[in-house]
């Protein structure tokens, strides 16, 4: 999965929450697929008590690259808690793809399930906040998450993301393969966007204290040990995945009705 620390390429499947098969994806992001995700951009209009009334929910995108399926079970798990914050809605896509078929043949990397749909850089702009999810590569992110900030270059001239809320989620293969570096490594794209930085902090609570189990995840943002591959998420990792979900499904409604405490 990866190199030097990072996540380490594994003929082993993933054994948990991933399908057994996963069906050939097509080329680029399938429109039918997005358009059905997706509504307008979370917008609002005055009432008549002279209040501001959400119209339709708001929207944080969770935008993830995931080799052999780590990265995909924090992004599902994140999603679980921000659709738990009413009024907020989670949508998962992929970035695209930028290693031949060959090579990923070679890697033992199986096949991406069509379910979720490769983002476009056109339709960022219908988001309210990003979560972005990435295994590490020498400590930062993988080249296909780079790839695609850089794709959005056309967007980064209008600083159409400027004050937009963002956070990042990884996986490594161990202990000392980048769950922070990866994250922090990665805040540079934000900053040149005009991005606001959301970290997790130590908001979770103890469950970031316990020396007792072995468990990925940061101040910085969710996490997850690969090892060889074929290591499940521990339920702590999962849980608090699902915790930075909900925690940035708060913060964006804070954003949005600063009135009302996000309430």
């Amino acid at each position: 999965m990866g190199k030097g620390g990072g996540c380490m390429p594994s003929k082993k499947r993933l054994p948990i929450d991933a399908p057994d098969h996963y069906p050939s994806e097509p080329d680029g992001a399938s429109p039918n697929l997005i358009q059905s995700q997706l509504t307008t951009r979370n917008t609002t209009a005055p009432a008549q008590n002279n209040k501001t009334e959400a119209v339709k929910k708001l929207k944080i995108f969770i935008i993830f690259y995931s080799t052999y399926g780590h990265v995909e079970i924090l992004a599902r798990r994140i999603k679980k808690g921000v659709d738990s914050v009413d009024g907020v809605e989670g949508v998962l896509f992929r970035v695209p793809e930028t290693l031949p078929k060959e090579a990923l043949e070679q890697m033992k990397v199986p096949q991406k399930s069509n379910e979720v749909p490769v983002i476009s850089t056109d339709d960022l702009v219908l988001a309210d906040g990003f979560l972005f999810g990435f295994p590490t590569r020498f400590g930062s992110m993988a080249a296909q998450m780079k790839a695609f900030f850089d794709s959005t270059f056309h967007l980064w001239e209008q600083q159409r993301f400027a004050g937009v809320p963002a956070g990042f989620f990884v996986s490594t293969g161990t202990q000392g393969g980048g769950q922070e570096t990866t994250a922090w490594t990665a805040i540079t794209q934000l900053v040149h966007h005009g991005m606001i930085y959301v970290p997790i902090g130590y908001t979770f609570g103890a469950g970031m204290f316990d020396m007792d189990s072995l468990q990925g995840g940061s101040p910085y943002g969710a996490g997850v040990f690969s090892g060889d591959g074929s290591r499940k998420p521990s339920e702590t990792e999962l849980a608090l995945a699902e915790h930075q979900g909900k925690y940035m499904a708060t913060v964006i409604k804070r954003f949005a009705h600063p009135n009302d405490g996000g309430n």
